[in-house]
């Protein structure tokens, strides 16, 4: 029985980052992918899926491009718990288009911004390894 309260405490601690993970690109997806994106845009974008933020074929719990490296400088899944999510989601949102909005203004290693790079279409990282 000790060994299974240990198990489910492990889980809980381990789920709380995935799931805000999860909460962070299901809302990158709402905000970027709308109706009016481009459309050949919006497929790249769910093709690379994870890799708009991780580099393909490397730990996504290690390795983060250029663009989710400098997006953790605003976010962090710490601060998101499940339960005050569950509780806040309108803050919750609120915070991480903030986010995404501070992030457009930063450099890409190309020299041009991430939001420069959305607004036309292309990916935010040129190291995600697509």
């Amino acid at each position: 029985m000790r060994r299974f309260g240990v198990t489910v405490a492990l889980a809980a601690l381990f789920a709380a980052p995935a799931s805000a993970i999860s909460l962070f690109h299901s809302h990158w997806k709402s905000h970027y992918l709308t109706a009016e994106a481009n459309p050949e845009f919006v497929t790249t974008a769910r093709t690379a899926g994870c890799y708009i933020c991780h580099v393909k074929g490397k730990p996504k719990k290690d390795v983060q491009n250029e663009y989710g490296t400098a997006l953790s400088q605003y976010l962090d899944a710490d601060d998101f718990p499940k339960e005050w999510v569950k509780k806040h989601p309108e803050e919750a949102k609120k915070r991480i288009l903030e986010a995404f909005k501070k992030v457009e203004e930063d450099l890409s290693k190309d020299r041009q911004t991430f939001g420069n790079k959305i607004a036309g279409g292309k990916l935010p990282a040129v190291d995600s390894g697509l």
